[in-house]
This record gives C-alpha cells, sequence and structure tokens, in this order.
C-alpha cells in the first residue's frame, strides 16, 4: 500500500496537529480524571524532531513515532472526529508499521489507558498482542506490541 498522502509534518501544521489530538482526545477527559498524555505534549518540538506524520489537508489525521533501538514507540494516533470510520487511522497503522520495518525494526510498541476501552479494541483487530499493564499513578497503561519481521 502506498503511503503518499501521509507525509511528515511541518512547523506550519503546529496549530492543525495540536486542533486534531485535542479534538481526537478530549472525549477521554472526564473519563480518566484528566487531559491524557497526548493533548499535553509538545507538538512543535516533536515535529521539530521529526515525529509527527500527518494526513489531509487539512490535517485531520497523525501519528507521532519515534526510533528506539529494537522497536518503534507509537506514542499518538489521533483522528479529528469528523473523519472517524474513513479509513484513516488504518493508514496511519499500517504507516507506522511500515516506517518500522523501512526502519529494519522488527516490531512497534504503543501503551494506551487502561480506560481508553475503544483504543483497546482497535489495537487487537489489528494485531497488537498485550503484554502488560502498567498502573502508574495517575494513570493505569495497558502496553502492546506488534511484532512485524
Amino acid at each position: 500500500m502506498a503511503h503518499e498522502d501521509i507525509r511528515p509534518a511541518v512547523a506550519a501544521d503546529v496549530p492543525a496537529v495540536t486542533d486534531v489530538v485535542d479534538a481526537a482526545f478530549r472525549p477521554y477527559v472526564e473519563r480518566i480524571g484528566g487531559e491524557p498524555q497526548p493533548m499535553r505534549a509538545d507538538h512543535a518540538a516533536d515535529v521539530a524532531a521529526g515525529k509527527v506524520f500527518v494526513t489531509g489537508d487539512p490535517v485531520t489525521g497523525l501519528v507521532v513515532v519515534e526510533a528506539r533501538e529494537d522497536h518503534l514507540y507509537l506514542d499518538t494516533v489521533a483522528v479529528h472526529p469528523a473523519a472517524h470510520g474513513t479509513g484513516i487511522g488504518r493508514r496511519l497503522l499500517r504507516f507506522t508499521e511500515a516506517r518500522a520495518r523501512a526502519l529494519g525494526l522488527p516490531e512497534v510498541r504503543l501503551c494506551t489507558n487502561v480506560l481508553m476501552w475503544e483504543n483497546q479494541r482497535i489495537y487487537a483487530r489489528y494485531g497488537y498482542e498485550r503484554v502488560e499493564r502498567r498502573p502508574q499513578a495517575p494513570r493505569d497503561r495497558l502496553h502492546y506490541r506488534k511484532r512485524l519481521l
């Protein structure tokens, strides 16, 4: 599958990245008792570091990834609620896996809040296996991985 419509974010995308992340994670604020980590992230720094990839014009979805020694860490995947059900999330996950392969990394890892059950269903559907639960005050997180090679 081609990923031409997913590109590295640039500084001019930071406001849109912030808007998409806020819209995507705002529904969880009440449920988890505070802002999810992606809403508190320094999006400008992540863009400058080359960690953010976006899709859409205007931006409707994004991933924040970081290459680590033995895996690609998927820090954030966000799709604007107005674009839910259009396949953007699936394309972003496939892009992330293709990026890991291109970097020679054998797996993708991520975590999600235990109260974000929608995410848990999505990750399981796309082949991610739950490997650990880490209650970390004030959040309780589930860790997942998908082996690629």
